[in-house]
């Protein structure tokens, strides 16, 4: 994964990048009837049920927005939260609240829906070792929200990009001319460039499995698309040689029977790529 430095970075470019689009020279209807001397206080009302995120983010944002804004946290991230809930107040100029809202609630909306989905995932593989991943599948220029949201619902994140970790996927391998040829120059370019990154490679079959286990040095297999029976045979093939990884079309339905075959990670696209904005608003009180 990226360290604090790169991702905090990642953050202020997200706020730096919204504010810019949102506003542009300025918030003119804010301006045109509320003076710049007016102080306001607006409540944060959530309108659903589910696990609350965003709320650190917000921070951030109210903070570069106006430094004299004061926010008074009544929930934190990652708590149950249920209609009706007021999770933060929020005190100071009016105009720069109005500023700030739309970027505010776009965001928590979203991350929260995210830690909800994931948090229900999580629970449905409680009492096995498997945790559960995110991917790349996310919002451009959104994804470190995205992967917040997934470790505030109890997820972990798998690489962040393309550059914190070596995936040798179908296309890389079939590029490459076959497997053990793509993990051999893999290695070879790692230690060209002096570069030390994990190496994960996708199998699409048992035979593939045992050919990626005859190469030393990759951290994590991906069993993709495999049915259940193949997949407990993937993990006995592979043993303590190294991590185990399911995806492919794993769904709620589905998720608790490949935890089962003894994997110790399920990656879903789903966390992030297919979720529906929790209901929340900022409400002058």
């Amino acid at each position: 994964m990226i360290s604090a430095d790169k991702f905090n970075n990642e953050i202020e470019l997200i706020i730096a990048n919204a504010i810019r689009e949102d506003v542009g020279d300025g918030d003119h209807s804010s301006l045109s009837c509320i003076p710049n001397y007016a102080q306001g206080k607006a409540k944060l009302l959530v309108k659903d049920d589910g696990i609350l995120a965003g709320v650190d983010f917000a921070k951030s944002v109210f903070s570069y927005v106006d430094s004299t804004i004061e926010l008074e946290v009544l929930i934190p991230d990652g708590a149950a939260v249920n209609y009706g809930d007021v999770a933060f107040y929020v005190t100071g100029s009016s105009q720069s609240i109005l500023k700030a809202e739309r970027l505010v609630l776009n965001a928590m909306q979203r991350m929260s829906a995210i830690a909800t989905k994931t948090k229900y995932f999580v629970d449905l593989l409680a009492g096995t070792k498997t945790k559960i991943l995110d991917t790349r599948k996310t919002t451009p220029g959104l994804r470190a929200l995205e992967k917040w949201a997934v470790k505030i619902g109890g997820g972990e994140n798998h690489r962040f990009a393309l550059y914190d970790m070596i995936m040798l996927k179908d296309n890389h391998i079939d590029f490459a001319g076959g497997i053990t040829k793509a993990i051999n120059k893999t290695k070879a370019y790692l230690k060209e460039n002096n570069r030390d990154l994990k190496i994960i490679v996708e199998a699409r079959s048992l035979e593939e499995i045992r050919e990626i286990l005859e190469s030393d040095g990759v951290y994590r297999i991906l069993i993709d698309n495999f049915n259940y029976e193949d997949t407990r045979k993937a993990v006995e093939l592979i043993g303590n040689k190294c991590l185990t990884e399911s995806s492919g079309g794993i769904t709620e339905k589905t998720i608790r029977k490949y935890a089962e075959c003894g994997v110790d990670y399920i990656s879903s696209g789903a966390l992030t790529h297919s979720v529906y904005n929790m209901d929340l608003s900022l409400k002058a009180v």
